[in-house]
């Protein structure tokens, strides 16, 4: 019945494909959008926590002191200025600017700069 489906070629698989910078940045610009709104559900736990008093505000103060905790606010750092230079550019890429492949290698390595630049600044503050 299908016999034609035998003959078609198979598209490349991601373990022949081998990923561009800017498609590996895209992705991470969506992984850093789903991670950072899971920090915000932990950052208004940390706010919600106020309210239930002192015990609970401590169990929360603990977490957020802990090596983990500060583990996972450096990294909600650094994913807040990546995700920020990233969707600027996405939004140069929405009004149809920047689709040069040389300006998308070089708005690739501005993101990772910047990102890199801000978060060390961040950190100095």
């Amino acid at each position: 019945m299908f016999k034609h489906m035998h003959n078609r070629p198979l598209s490349p698989h991601i373990t022949i494909y081998r990923p561009q910078l800017n498609s590996v940045l895209s992705i991470l610009h969506r992984i850093t959008g789903i991670a950072l709104s899971i920090t915000l559900l932990i950052l208004i736990g940390f706010f919600i926590s106020l309210i239930f008093g002192e015990e609970i505000f401590t169990i929360f103060s603990t977490y957020f002191n802990s090596v983990v905790g500060k583990l996972i606010m450096f990294f909600s750092l650094c994913g807040i200025w990546y995700h920020f230079f990233a969707g600027i550019r996405h939004l140069f890429w929405d009004m149809g600017y920047g689709f040069n492949l040389k300006w998308v290698e070089l708005s690739s390595y501005s993101i990772l700069a910047l990102t890199f630049i801000f978060v060390l600044t961040s950190l100095l503050i």
